[in-house]
Protein backbone atom coordinates (compact mmCIF):
# COMPACT_ATOMS: atom_id res chain seq x y z
CA UNK A 1 0.00 0.00 0.00
CA UNK A 2 2.79 2.39 0.98
CA UNK A 3 4.68 1.52 -2.21
CA UNK A 4 1.59 2.31 -4.31
CA UNK A 5 1.15 5.63 -2.50
CA UNK A 6 4.80 6.54 -3.08
CA UNK A 7 4.50 5.67 -6.75
CA UNK A 8 1.36 7.83 -7.03
CA UNK A 9 3.18 10.75 -5.37
CA UNK A 10 6.10 10.33 -7.78
CA UNK A 11 3.70 10.50 -10.71
CA UNK A 12 2.06 13.66 -9.35
CA UNK A 13 5.38 15.38 -8.60
CA UNK A 14 6.21 18.28 -10.92
CA UNK A 15 8.51 17.39 -13.78
CA UNK A 16 12.05 18.73 -13.49
CA UNK A 17 12.71 21.84 -15.57
CA UNK A 18 14.14 21.16 -19.04
CA UNK A 19 17.90 21.56 -19.31
CA UNK A 20 19.03 25.03 -20.31
CA UNK A 21 19.80 25.21 -24.03
CA UNK A 22 22.83 27.32 -24.79
CA UNK A 23 23.38 29.10 -28.09
CA UNK A 24 26.26 27.94 -30.29
CA UNK A 25 28.25 31.00 -29.26
CA UNK A 26 27.59 30.31 -25.56
CA UNK A 27 28.56 26.65 -26.04
CA UNK A 28 31.86 27.71 -27.64
CA UNK A 29 32.57 30.09 -24.74
CA UNK A 30 31.70 27.40 -22.19
CA UNK A 31 33.94 24.88 -23.96
CA UNK A 32 36.77 27.41 -24.07
CA UNK A 33 36.28 28.13 -20.36
CA UNK A 34 36.35 24.40 -19.55
CA UNK A 35 39.57 23.94 -21.56
CA UNK A 36 41.16 26.87 -19.74
CA UNK A 37 40.13 25.49 -16.35
CA UNK A 38 41.49 22.04 -17.27
CA UNK A 39 44.77 23.58 -18.41
CA UNK A 40 44.96 25.62 -15.20
CA UNK A 41 44.34 22.48 -13.12
CA UNK A 42 47.11 20.64 -14.98
CA UNK A 43 49.51 23.52 -14.40
CA UNK A 44 48.61 23.62 -10.70
CA UNK A 45 49.17 19.85 -10.37
CA UNK A 46 52.55 20.13 -12.15
CA UNK A 47 53.65 22.96 -9.85
CA UNK A 48 52.55 20.96 -6.80
CA UNK A 49 54.58 17.97 -7.97
CA UNK A 50 57.59 20.19 -8.66
CA UNK A 51 57.40 21.69 -5.15
CA UNK A 52 57.15 18.19 -3.67
CA UNK A 53 60.29 17.09 -5.52
CA UNK A 54 62.13 20.27 -4.48
CA UNK A 55 61.20 19.70 -0.83
CA UNK A 56 62.42 16.10 -1.04
CA UNK A 57 65.69 17.23 -2.64
CA UNK A 58 66.30 19.77 0.15
CA UNK A 59 65.48 17.19 2.82
CA UNK A 60 68.03 14.76 1.39
CA UNK A 61 70.67 17.49 1.15
CA UNK A 62 70.06 18.40 4.80
CA UNK A 63 70.35 14.78 5.92
CA UNK A 64 73.54 14.29 3.91
CA UNK A 65 75.03 17.48 5.41
CA UNK A 66 74.28 16.29 8.95
CA UNK A 67 75.75 12.88 8.21
CA UNK A 68 78.99 14.42 6.90
CA UNK A 69 79.92 16.37 10.06
CA UNK A 70 80.82 15.47 13.63
CA UNK A 71 78.46 15.62 16.61
CA UNK A 72 79.41 19.15 17.70
CA UNK A 73 79.02 20.65 14.21
CA UNK A 74 75.73 18.77 13.77
CA UNK A 75 74.33 20.36 16.94
CA UNK A 76 75.36 23.82 15.75
CA UNK A 77 73.65 23.29 12.39
CA UNK A 78 70.43 22.11 14.03
CA UNK A 79 70.39 25.03 16.48
CA UNK A 80 71.05 27.51 13.65
CA UNK A 81 68.16 26.07 11.66
CA UNK A 82 65.85 26.31 14.68
CA UNK A 83 66.85 29.94 15.11
CA UNK A 84 66.08 30.78 11.47
CA UNK A 85 62.72 29.04 11.73
CA UNK A 86 61.88 31.02 14.85
CA UNK A 87 62.78 34.28 13.08
CA UNK A 88 60.49 33.38 10.18
CA UNK A 89 57.63 32.57 12.56
CA UNK A 90 58.07 35.88 14.38
CA UNK A 91 58.16 37.79 11.09
CA UNK A 92 54.97 36.09 9.89
CA UNK A 93 53.26 36.86 13.18
CA UNK A 94 54.26 40.53 12.84
CA UNK A 95 52.96 40.62 9.26
CA UNK A 96 49.63 39.11 10.36
CA UNK A 97 49.23 41.73 13.08
CA UNK A 98 49.88 44.53 10.57
CA UNK A 99 47.30 43.10 8.15
CA UNK A 100 44.72 42.86 10.92
CA UNK A 101 45.40 46.46 11.91
CA UNK A 102 45.07 47.70 8.32
CA UNK A 103 41.76 45.86 7.82
CA UNK A 104 40.46 47.15 11.16
CA UNK A 105 41.36 50.72 10.18
CA UNK A 106 39.59 50.22 6.84
CA UNK A 107 36.30 49.63 8.70
CA UNK A 108 36.43 53.28 9.74
CA UNK A 109 38.33 54.98 6.94
CA UNK A 110 38.40 52.64 3.92
CA UNK A 111 36.35 52.72 0.73
CA UNK A 112 33.20 50.63 1.20
CA UNK A 113 32.69 47.96 -1.49
CA UNK A 114 29.79 45.50 -1.45
CA UNK A 115 29.59 42.11 -3.13
CA UNK A 116 25.91 41.40 -3.81
CA UNK A 117 25.29 37.68 -3.18
CA UNK A 118 21.55 37.67 -3.88
CA UNK A 119 21.92 35.67 -7.11
CA UNK A 120 22.71 32.19 -5.76
CA UNK A 121 19.35 30.81 -6.92
CA UNK A 122 20.34 31.62 -10.52
CA UNK A 123 23.61 29.69 -10.42
CA UNK A 124 24.61 26.05 -10.67
CA UNK A 125 26.58 24.41 -7.80
CA UNK A 126 29.79 24.73 -9.85
CA UNK A 127 29.13 28.43 -10.45
CA UNK A 128 28.48 28.99 -6.75
CA UNK A 129 31.74 27.24 -5.94
CA UNK A 130 33.53 29.43 -8.50
CA UNK A 131 32.08 32.57 -6.91
CA UNK A 132 33.14 31.42 -3.43
CA UNK A 133 36.70 31.02 -4.72
CA UNK A 134 36.54 34.51 -6.25
CA UNK A 135 35.39 35.95 -2.91
CA UNK A 136 38.25 34.21 -1.13
CA UNK A 137 40.60 35.70 -3.72
CA UNK A 138 39.08 39.17 -3.13
CA UNK A 139 39.73 38.90 0.60
CA UNK A 140 43.29 37.66 0.02
CA UNK A 141 44.09 40.59 -2.31
CA UNK A 142 42.47 43.13 0.00
CA UNK A 143 44.28 41.66 3.00
CA UNK A 144 47.60 42.15 1.23
CA UNK A 145 46.94 45.79 0.27
CA UNK A 146 48.75 48.60 2.05
CA UNK A 147 45.48 50.59 1.94
CA UNK A 148 42.65 48.04 1.85
CA UNK A 149 38.99 48.77 1.27
CA UNK A 150 36.22 47.70 3.64
CA UNK A 151 34.49 44.71 2.08
CA UNK A 152 30.83 43.80 2.57
CA UNK A 153 29.10 40.55 1.68
CA UNK A 154 25.32 41.01 1.55
CA UNK A 155 22.69 38.34 0.95
CA UNK A 156 25.11 36.01 2.70
CA UNK A 157 22.73 33.12 3.29
CA UNK A 158 21.26 30.01 1.65
CA UNK A 159 23.53 27.97 -0.60
CA UNK A 160 26.07 30.77 -0.82
CA UNK A 161 26.20 31.24 2.95
CA UNK A 162 26.66 27.51 3.48
CA UNK A 163 29.57 27.37 1.05
CA UNK A 164 31.25 30.41 2.57
CA UNK A 165 30.98 28.95 6.06
CA UNK A 166 33.09 26.02 4.88
CA UNK A 167 36.06 28.28 4.16
CA UNK A 168 38.79 27.97 6.81
CA UNK A 169 38.57 30.88 9.26
CA UNK A 170 35.69 32.59 7.43
CA UNK A 171 34.04 33.55 10.74
CA UNK A 172 37.14 35.58 11.61
CA UNK A 173 37.41 37.50 8.33
CA UNK A 174 37.52 41.25 8.95
CA UNK A 175 34.61 42.18 6.67
CA UNK A 176 30.91 42.91 7.04
CA UNK A 177 28.71 39.82 6.56
CA UNK A 178 25.01 40.49 6.20
CA UNK A 179 22.20 37.99 5.66
CA UNK A 180 20.07 40.89 4.45
CA UNK A 181 20.37 42.41 1.00
CA UNK A 182 22.40 45.62 0.68
CA UNK A 183 19.21 47.63 0.13
CA UNK A 184 18.03 46.54 3.61
CA UNK A 185 21.37 46.50 5.41
CA UNK A 186 22.32 49.94 4.07
CA UNK A 187 18.90 51.57 3.79
CA UNK A 188 20.12 54.73 5.52
CA UNK A 189 22.83 55.06 2.86
CA UNK A 190 20.63 54.40 -0.18
CA UNK A 191 21.53 57.79 -1.68
CA UNK A 192 25.20 56.72 -1.65
CA UNK A 193 24.76 53.29 -3.22
CA UNK A 194 26.28 52.87 -6.69
CA UNK A 195 25.85 49.57 -8.55
CA UNK A 196 28.78 48.87 -10.88
CA UNK A 197 27.45 47.34 -14.09
CA UNK A 198 28.78 47.26 -17.65
CA UNK A 199 25.26 48.19 -18.87
CA UNK A 200 25.30 51.62 -17.20
CA UNK A 201 25.64 54.77 -19.30
CA UNK A 202 27.46 56.58 -16.49
CA UNK A 203 31.24 56.23 -16.62
CA UNK A 204 33.07 56.07 -13.31
CA UNK A 205 35.79 58.72 -13.30
CA UNK A 206 36.75 58.74 -9.62
CA UNK A 207 35.99 56.75 -6.48
CA UNK A 208 34.06 58.88 -4.00
CA UNK A 209 34.91 57.94 -0.38
CA UNK A 210 31.30 58.68 0.61
CA UNK A 211 29.86 56.29 -1.98
CA UNK A 212 29.31 52.57 -1.45
CA UNK A 213 30.11 50.64 -4.63
CA UNK A 214 28.28 47.39 -5.32
CA UNK A 215 29.64 44.51 -7.41
CA UNK A 216 27.23 41.82 -8.60
CA UNK A 217 28.17 38.39 -7.26
CA UNK A 218 27.08 36.39 -10.28
CA UNK A 219 28.84 33.69 -12.28
CA UNK A 220 26.42 32.93 -15.11
CA UNK A 221 28.36 32.36 -18.34
CA UNK A 222 26.32 35.21 -19.91
CA UNK A 223 22.89 33.67 -19.25
CA UNK A 224 21.55 36.67 -17.31
CA UNK A 225 22.62 39.69 -19.34
CA UNK A 226 21.49 43.05 -17.95
CA UNK A 227 20.21 41.62 -14.67
CA UNK A 228 22.26 43.90 -12.37
CA UNK A 229 21.29 47.03 -14.31
CA UNK A 230 17.62 46.07 -14.15
CA UNK A 231 17.89 45.39 -10.42
CA UNK A 232 19.50 48.77 -9.71
CA UNK A 233 16.87 50.60 -11.79
CA UNK A 234 14.02 48.87 -9.98
CA UNK A 235 15.56 49.80 -6.62
CA UNK A 236 16.14 53.39 -7.68
CA UNK A 237 19.86 53.46 -6.96
CA UNK A 238 22.72 54.95 -8.98
CA UNK A 239 24.73 52.93 -11.48
CA UNK A 240 28.13 53.35 -13.11
CA UNK A 241 30.60 51.38 -15.20
CA UNK A 242 34.36 51.18 -15.13
CA UNK A 243 35.98 53.32 -17.85
CA UNK A 244 37.54 50.31 -19.56
CA UNK A 245 36.69 51.50 -23.09
CA UNK A 246 38.60 54.74 -22.51
CA UNK A 247 41.90 52.93 -22.05
CA UNK A 248 41.87 49.60 -23.85
CA UNK A 249 39.98 47.54 -26.38
CA UNK A 250 38.67 44.29 -24.94
CA UNK A 251 39.10 41.21 -27.11
CA UNK A 252 35.79 39.88 -25.76
CA UNK A 253 32.97 41.31 -23.64
CA UNK A 254 33.69 43.78 -20.85
CA UNK A 255 32.31 41.35 -18.26
CA UNK A 256 34.93 40.71 -15.58
CA UNK A 257 35.00 38.32 -12.65
CA UNK A 258 34.14 39.63 -9.18
CA UNK A 259 37.74 39.43 -8.00
CA UNK A 260 38.99 41.29 -11.10
CA UNK A 261 36.58 44.17 -10.45
CA UNK A 262 37.54 44.35 -6.77
CA UNK A 263 41.24 44.23 -7.61
CA UNK A 264 40.87 46.99 -10.23
CA UNK A 265 39.17 49.19 -7.63
CA UNK A 266 41.93 48.45 -5.11
CA UNK A 267 44.61 49.27 -7.69
CA UNK A 268 42.89 52.55 -8.51
CA UNK A 269 42.67 53.46 -4.81
CA UNK A 270 46.42 52.90 -4.65
CA UNK A 271 47.52 54.49 -7.94
CA UNK A 272 44.68 56.88 -8.93
CA UNK A 273 45.40 55.65 -12.46
CA UNK A 274 42.68 53.71 -14.31
CA UNK A 275 44.91 52.64 -17.18
CA UNK A 276 47.56 51.15 -14.92
CA UNK A 277 44.86 49.47 -12.86
CA UNK A 278 43.27 47.81 -15.90
CA UNK A 279 46.55 46.63 -17.38
CA UNK A 280 47.75 45.21 -14.08
CA UNK A 281 44.58 43.20 -13.48
CA UNK A 282 42.81 42.31 -16.74
CA UNK A 283 44.40 39.17 -18.27
CA UNK A 284 46.12 39.64 -21.61
CA UNK A 285 43.73 37.16 -23.28
CA UNK A 286 40.90 39.66 -22.60
CA UNK A 287 42.87 42.61 -23.91
CA UNK A 288 43.20 43.17 -27.63
CA UNK A 289 44.52 45.54 -30.26
CA UNK A 290 47.27 48.14 -30.26
CA UNK A 291 45.86 49.88 -27.19
CA UNK A 292 47.73 47.45 -24.99
CA UNK A 293 51.11 47.45 -26.74
CA UNK A 294 52.80 50.20 -24.73
CA UNK A 295 52.28 48.43 -21.40
CA UNK A 296 52.25 44.82 -22.53
CA UNK A 297 55.70 43.57 -21.55
CA UNK A 298 55.80 45.30 -18.20
CA UNK A 299 52.31 44.19 -17.23
CA UNK A 300 52.68 40.54 -18.26
CA UNK A 301 55.51 40.14 -15.78
CA UNK A 302 53.52 42.00 -13.11
CA UNK A 303 50.47 39.80 -13.66
CA UNK A 304 52.48 36.63 -13.15
CA UNK A 305 54.22 37.94 -10.04
CA UNK A 306 51.04 39.23 -8.44
CA UNK A 307 49.11 36.06 -9.21
CA UNK A 308 51.81 34.13 -7.39
CA UNK A 309 51.64 36.51 -4.43
CA UNK A 310 47.86 36.22 -4.24
CA UNK A 311 47.99 32.41 -4.40
CA UNK A 312 50.51 32.52 -1.54
CA UNK A 313 48.22 34.82 0.42
CA UNK A 314 45.30 32.41 -0.04
CA UNK A 315 47.50 29.53 1.11
CA UNK A 316 48.43 31.52 4.24
CA UNK A 317 44.75 32.12 4.94
CA UNK A 318 44.12 28.37 4.86
CA UNK A 319 47.05 27.49 7.13
CA UNK A 320 47.01 30.36 9.63
CA UNK A 321 45.08 30.14 12.86
CA UNK A 322 41.55 31.53 12.31
CA UNK A 323 41.96 33.94 15.22
CA UNK A 324 44.50 35.88 13.22
CA UNK A 325 41.86 37.27 10.89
Amino acid sequence: MEAMEAERNDQNAPAPPPPLTLSKNAQKKLLKQQRMEAKKAEKKAAMKEQKKKEAERKRKEWEEMLASVDEEERSKLIESRKGLRKERMEKRSEEREKKVQRLTNAKEHGQNIVVDLDFSDLMTPNEINSLVQQIMYCYAVNRRCASPCHLWLTGCNGKMGSQLQRLPGFDKWIIEKENQSYIEALQDEKHNLVYLTADSETILDELDPKKIYIVGGLVDRNRWKGITMKKAQEQGIQTAKLPIGNYLKMSSSQVLTVNQVIEILLKFLETKDWKASFFQVIPQRKRGGADSEDCQGEVEEGEENEEGEDQLEMKKMRTESPSNG
